[in-house]
Order: C-alpha cells, then structure tokens, then sequence
C-alpha cells in the first residue's frame, strides 16, 4: 500500500567539499566520493614534500571520471575562506552555462591541526598557551560554523546537503597530550547540533551529523606522542577484532549521503566496529 508519492530522483550535478582532503579520512572521502560520481572541491594545506601526493589523489580522482578543483590553503583564515567559496562560486556558474545544475551534496569537515601540549608543565614553555588553545578550537570546531554561514549565505547549500564533522571519542575521554583537542571536538560536536537545529528551523533541508571514527591509523594520530598507547587498546577493546581504517568511514558517508536519510541531523554517528560502545 503506498503513502504518496515517490519523490523525484534529485538530477542536480554533485559535488563535495573535503576541508582537509589530502590525507586521512578526507582523502580517503575524496576518492570514494568522486568513485560514486561526485565532483570534488578539496581544501587542504601542504608545503612542498606533500605538494606530489596532493597531485596524485588529483590523478585518482580524475581516473574515476570525475573532477578535482584542489586548494592549498589555510581553511581556518577568513580572507582565504572568502577566496574560496569565489571560486567554488565561478566553477558552478560555467557548469551552469554548460547546462548542468551543481550544487554541493556532501560537505566533510576533517581538520587536524592544534596543539599537543599538556595544561600543566613546571616550565610555562612546556604547557598550551592562550594562543595555542584559541587556534586548535578555532580550526578544530569553530571554522566548521564559519564555512557553514558563508556556504548557506552563497547559496551553495540547500535541500539535500549533507555535512560531516570528524571527531572521536577523545570529546568525552581523557589523554595526557589531547586537552585542547578533546575541547575542540566536544565543541565540535555542540556546534553540530546547534547547527542541526537552525538549518532545520529555517526549513533548509540541510542535515548535519558529527562522525565518530574509531582508532584509526592517520598522520593525524601518528602525530599525537601516546598514539602507540592508544592503537594498542583500540585493538585491544574493539570486539571486531581491528583498527578501523579510513576506507571503513569514507564507505559509511558514501551511503549516509544517498537519499532517504534526510530526517537524520544533530547525531553523533559511531563507525568504529563497535569500538565506542565495549567501552
């Protein structure tokens, strides 16, 4: 017995914005997005040694048929930010001139960049400092809310969007060097269901979700001194039996992001093989 209609299948070209799409999760997101037929806009920040590996997620991405627009630029910086949403603004306009309607479907917040410091040291040198905390919650959390108002403002996303927001359960548990980190991603998550809330009062049609990776072995983790501590317990307590790797989440966005799913907002969604919930 049907309950209405079938909704139209959405035949609006697809796009995704990676901020952080050269390594970890948003490179592996970039390349299994772009497998599924999206259009990728990456944003990313390396120097010259990773500048050849930038190239060749470029060559991978091109190879599944689909489109690389790559920035190399700091996604925390406002007037780098401006410059950005500009282009992604004129890339849209020629392919709206050549007969297509683009708009970007998936939006994935993946920035790993803040400090490692404890709270406390002997030696002030050796302890976060005021700067260093406002600049990891800044890229960390806050730059998410930042991109989201200037990308609803363009019009760039609307009915369909679909926004992810990487963080783990570092927000609600406690490593000696993750302080400011473990703030950034409690504050990250808060961000995602206040924004959750306002895009579905304005009747948007956006969705917004926090992903929640298990133990996964990135230049991010590798970065933080306990990391061989904390891949040790992630094997030790994931009842799957191993790490999860990021082709496990950039799979699970892929499906998240298909339709059916746009009356799941605000969560924080585990992808982890159990891992969160053994405890």
């Amino acid at each position: 017995m049907s309950n209405g209609p079938t909704p139209a299948a959405d035949a609006r070209e697809r796009w995704a914005l990676v901020l952080g799409a050269s390594s970890g999760f948003g490179e592996a997101t970039s390349l299994a997005l772009a497998r599924a037929g999206y259009r990728i806009v990456g944003i990313h920040l390396d120097f010259r040694a990773a500048l050849q590996h930038v190239e060749e997620i470029k060559e991978r991405i091109a190879a599944a048929g689909s489109e690389a627009l790559y920035i190399n630029m700091n996604a925390a910086d406002d007037e780098k930010r401006a410059s950005a949403i500009a282009a992604i603004e004129s890339r849209f306009a020629e392919r709206r001139a050549a007969g297509t309607d683009p708009y970007l479907r998936v939006v994935m917040h993946s920035l790993a960049f803040g400090s490692l410091l404890p709270f406390l040291a002997d030696d002030p040198k050796d302890a976060i400092s005021r700067r260093q905390m406002e600049m990891t919650l800044d890229v960390m959390a806050n730059s998410l809310v930042y991109w989201v108002q200037d990308l609803y403002r363009a019009g760039l996303i609307g009915r369909g969007t679909r926004i992810y927001a990487m963080t783990s359960e570092g927000s609600t548990r406690v490593v000696p060097s993750y302080g400011a980190v473990s703030a950034a991603k409690a504050a990250l998550e808060s961000h995602c269901r206040q924004l959750a809330m306002e895009l579905a009062r304005k009747g948007s049609g956006i969705c917004i979700n926090a992903i929640r990776a298990g133990v996964t072995v990135t230049p991010a983790l590798m970065k933080i001194p306990e990391h061989d501590l904390i891949i040790e317990a992630g094997e030790r307590r994931n009842p799957s039996g191993r790490l999860t790797t990021t082709q496990d989440v950039a799979a699970a966005i892929v499906k998240l992001s298909e339709d059916g799913l746009d009356w799941m907002t605000g969560n924080v969604i585990s992808i982890d093989g159990g891992e969160f919930v053994t405890g």
